[in-house]
């Protein structure tokens, strides 16, 4: 950048011009000042400093300006750099995964015309008007998804499948009394080995779906319907401080000792819809996207 003066350098004084004479005058005669009064002699008077210049002074100023715009901008750039890296990217600020699934970006679907959410004031029929297959949650990023379970509708028989042996014809003679409308699911493996099922069921009216989660969720002494190839559950806590207004959350653990992998499993109540979630993975299956799969599946049912 062209450096400019802002300033010139000072001009030495003039000395002041004397009177001179005016020709033809006539010259007149000193008048002695009295002889009481005597003046003191004069002091003399310093020279004048000359006025240096203030282009060194501004050139100065300049390159400081100029050095703290620089480093300004490094470290305004440095922080715009570090919010928008990941926290695992970040020096120092990096941490090991919780165990979380990176799932796509979640969003409810459009609905019809004049339709209503489930739990908005008007709809008191609490009704999914949206496509269920629509409601089901995606795989995660790079998950297996299984063939069977491709987020499509499926029969009966294939819902029925995830109970156990002693336990269809129950459940199936409570499907035939709870006249459900549509079964969808969407099933998958992720890289772990974590084997992941979801399945929904809409029926005619909430009453109806409160009926068959009764009759599945049987509190007799065998507990809940069982999951083919569990013996038993117990009572899975870590989802009791999950905050789902007007949904109802039932979840369980296979209990041990269990063979060689262990299942996990949640119904998810909300309005005419029913959700079930089952995990299952070797050796025992992990909390974290147990967690995760029951809360955003009960989001998109909310």
């Amino acid at each position: 950048m062209t450096e400019q003066t802002l300033t010139q350098p000072g001009a030495e004084p003039q000395p002041e011009a004397q009177p001179q004479p005016q020709a033809g005058a006539e010259p007149q005669p000193e008048v002695a000042a009295p002889a009481q009064v005597q003046a003191p002699d004069p002091v003399p008077e310093k020279p004048a400093k000359p006025k240096k210049s203030r282009r060194p002074l501004l050139l100065g100023i300049a390159r400081w300006t100029a050095a703290v715009l620089v480093l300004g901008g490094v470290g305004t750039g440095t922080a715009m750099g570090i919010t928008a890296m990941d926290r695992s990217e970040v020096p120092g600020l990096s941490t090991e995964s919780d165990g979380r699934w990176e799932y796509p970006r979640l969003a409810l679907p459009a609905l019809p015309a004049d339709a209503l959410r489930p739990f908005t004031e008007g709809n008191d029929g609490e009704v999914h008007h949206a496509d269920l297959r629509q409601l089901l949650l995606p795989a995660p990023k790079g998950a297996t998804v299984d063939p069977k379970l491709k987020g499509g509708w499926v029969g009966l028989d294939t819902y029925l499948a995830h109970f156990h042996a002693d336990d269809r014809d129950a459940v199936k003679e409570a499907l035939a009394e709870s006249a459900p409308r549509h079964v969808a699911a969407r099933g998958w493996t992720t890289p772990d080995g974590t084997s992941t099922r979801v399945y929904l069921l809409r029926f005619t009216s909430v009453a109806f779906a409160e009926a068959f989660k009764d009759d599945v969720l049987d509190t007799g002494t065998r507990g809940s319907r069982l999951p083919d190839g569990v013996d038993g559950e117990t009572l899975d806590s870590s989802l009791k401080d999950a905050r789902l207004p007007f949904l109802s959350l039932y979840s369980f653990d296979e209990r041990k000792p269990y063979g060689p992998e262990q299942t996990r499993w949640a119904y998810i109540q909300a309005g005419d819809t029913l959700g079930l979630v089952v995990q299952s993975r070797k050796g025992a299956a992990l909390t974290v996207p147990f967690q995760q799969t029951v809360v955003l599946q009960a989001q998109l049912l909310s």
